[in-house]
């Protein structure tokens, strides 16, 4: 991208222009150091400032990059930010790495561990997820399996059908088909936070939520899974289900301990990811959004595990409920706050009772 000329530089750094980020930097003589047009520092004197197309010619003029708004920084983002949406338009064909971190201008190494501590994911799992969220497109649509398996960028059916498990719970025929050929066993139950309907597959259970009835759980189940076939469970049906859902109201009801149940988990890598590790929680401990992230070695994806919590089908049992905000604020939760101050509470009494 060619340098923009010197006016429109000056304009844009007045008024610390964010669009112009990684399109140019500039030096300021009497400082010897570099900036990003947006850097909060106070603009120097105009014929103090000298304009570059990116950092490594300002550092090849004599310039240091900037503490304060680290533009090199800045335009590594800019970089990588670019590298995915390019992963998205492409994500059809091969795209070697040696291929996108010569687009982002990095080495290869350095690109996949910049990348993930960006994103949360690799950029192989990055294209996965979009190529997923392409078939799940397709086959929503009534397209043919075959042809949405090749539309997707998969080499061949084969290939797609473990993947597909890991993603879609269910074969991509049975994900077209809204889980046709599924049996999913559910079960309501009134528990001291509301209505609770549960169900399973023979894989573990794929849906706990809380409601304000009957009718709209099951509406929601519905339309996760409009083609399957469910059955409203009892003891002949499916003694174990019974058996969980039970234990469950006895834990959120009563305090009994959390129950340890198979679970059938749909989501993306990254959403699997931090599934996994709130598992891993004990009763009573809470971390924070940014914490998480950087558990998960990707500190720059809050918003991505704020939206892997929120995406979470399984109340309880995965406990996305025990994390907060930076500030220690409750954040947001998929059933209402009302039910995660009193997860909350009731965990804490129990382990300060322990």
């Amino acid at each position: 991208m060619a340098l923009p000329p010197p006016a429109e530089c000056l304009a844009a750094l007045r008024a610390r222009d964010r669009a112009y980020d990684g399109r140019f930097v500039y030096g300021v003589i009497t400082t010897g150091v570099f900036c990003r047009p947006s850097c909060g520092a106070r603009p120097p004197r105009e014929e103090h400032l000298r304009y570059f197309a990116d950092g490594e010619a300002a550092r090849a003029a004599g310039f240091r990059p900037c503490k304060r708004c680290r533009p090199e920084q800045a335009a590594e983002h800019e970089r990588l930010e670019a590298t995915a949406r390019f992963i998205e338009r492409h994500a059809d064909r091969p795209l070697p790495l040696a291929e996108l971190a010569a687009q982002a201008g990095l080495s290869p190494t350095h690109f996949q561990r910049r990348f993930r501590a960006r994103f949360g994911v690799s950029p192989r799992q990055m294209q996965d997820a979009v190529r997923m969220r392409t078939l799940k497109s397709a086959l929503r649509q009534g397209a043919a399996v075959t042809d949405a398996i090749y539309a997707a960028g998969y080499g061949s059916p084969s290939r797609v059908y473990g993947e597909a498990a890991r993603h879609l719970g269910m074969t991509p025929k049975a994900y077209r088909e809204g889980g046709a050929g599924e049996r999913i066993v559910w079960a309501v139950r009134q528990t001291a936070l509301g209505s609770l309907l549960m169900a399973a597959t023979d894989r573990g259970v794929c849906f706990a939520q809380f409601g304000d009835g009957i009718e709209p759980l099951h509406a929601q189940l519905r339309a996760e899974f409009p083609n399957a076939e469910l059955v409203r469970s009892d003891a002949e049906h499916s003694p174990a289900l019974d058996a969980w859902i039970a234990a469950l109201d006895a834990h959120v009801s009563r305090g009994m301990p959390r129950p340890d149940v198979p679970l059938d988990l749909r989501g993306t890598a990254f959403q699997m990811r931090v599934w996994r590790f709130l598992l891993g929680l004990e009763e009573g401990q809470v971390i924070s959004y940014g914490e998480l992230a950087r558990a998960l070695d990707a500190p720059s994806a809050q918003r991505a595990v704020a939206a892997a919590c929120g995406a979470n089908r399984v109340a309880v049992l995965v406990p996305c409920h025990r994390v907060l905000r930076g500030d220690g604020a409750l954040g947001g939760y998929r059933w209402g706050l009302a039910r995660k101050r009193a997860l909350l509470d009731d965990e804490r009494a129990r382990r300060r009772g322990a």
